[in-house]
């Protein structure tokens, strides 16, 4: 059993709690720029394009990780306190929210600054991937992404009183280490392929990676079960597998044609 007893409130500023959620959110950023942005040079696209969407891509990511979490917890706690819609200091970011916001923003971004959307997609995958490790880090230390009560050896007593852990006592399933863990999987895999694939791969494969965890994953994550004994987030992920493998059919099948056309 593996006790963790570290505040999610890394210090204070005045009157403002900054938690290490946050923090690692900001490392995360920086990191994943660090690792994608010489991939995507490599690509051809510039900096100076980069920084035309950059900061609308993360904060439609944050808002849109946000809002998808939101929407699928009990409504009344944030009608009666709206503020807390975005209190993203709380935890609590559902990752296909951000997809879906962020490719928005780079269809957009691609079309205005004539930059491939396969391209930015791709760069988007490495940035992704790097960034949820390091927010999986904010998420041990907050508690609030665990697994059911547990008796293995690996379990996590949660023991710091203002993790958002249900009880601060027992062991848990570290379901948000299980998700670190794939993360660097998903990374080394996408790193490998980086220079192997056709345009837009790239992201279907670590979509599709991404995707297929989630649904292994929440066999353990202590989740409401929505139907057929599944949760929420298993039943997105085989929907999102439908449709990226639909995508990806026709990718391949469209450039198979162009190919046999030169």
């Amino acid at each position: 059993m593996i006790v963790v007893n570290v505040n999610p409130v890394a210090f204070h500023i005045g009157p403002l709690a900054v938690r290490w959620y946050g923090l690692m959110y900001v490392v995360g950023i920086i990191v994943g720029l660090l690792v994608a942005w010489p991939y995507a040079r490599s690509k051809g696209i510039t900096w100076t394009q980069i920084e035309k969407f950059l900061i609308w891509a993360i904060l439609a990511g944050l808002i849109g990780a946000r809002l998808y979490y939101v929407i699928q917890q009990p409504l009344g706690p944030y009608l009666s306190e709206p503020w807390r819609i975005l209190a993203f200091w709380e935890g609590g970011m559902a990752f296909y929210g951000a997809v879906f916001a962020v490719g928005i923003v780079l269809l957009i971004a691609g079309w205005r600054l004539k930059i491939s959307v396969l391209k930015l997609l791709d760069v988007a995958a490495l940035f992704a991937v790097v960034g949820q490790f390091f927010g999986r880090i904010g998420n041990f230390i907050n508690g609030d992404i665990i697994g059911y009560p547990t008796n293995l050896p690996w379990g996590v007593v949660y023991a710091n009183p203002n993790s958002f852990a249900p009880r601060h006592d027992i062991a848990y399933q570290p379901a948000a280490a299980y998700e670190a863990l794939i993360n660097i999987i998903l990374f080394g895999l996408l790193w490998w392929l980086r220079n192997r694939l056709k345009p837009g791969m790239l992201f279907f494969v670590y979509i599709l990676g991404y995707s297929l965890s989630q649904i292994i994953v929440f066999i353990w994550r202590d989740n409401v079960v929505l139907f057929l004994g599944l949760k929420q987030a298993q039943l997105t992920a085989m929907g999102v597998i439908v449709v990226t493998v639909v995508i990806f059919l026709l990718l391949f099948r469209r450039q198979r044609k162009l190919t046999d056309e030169t």
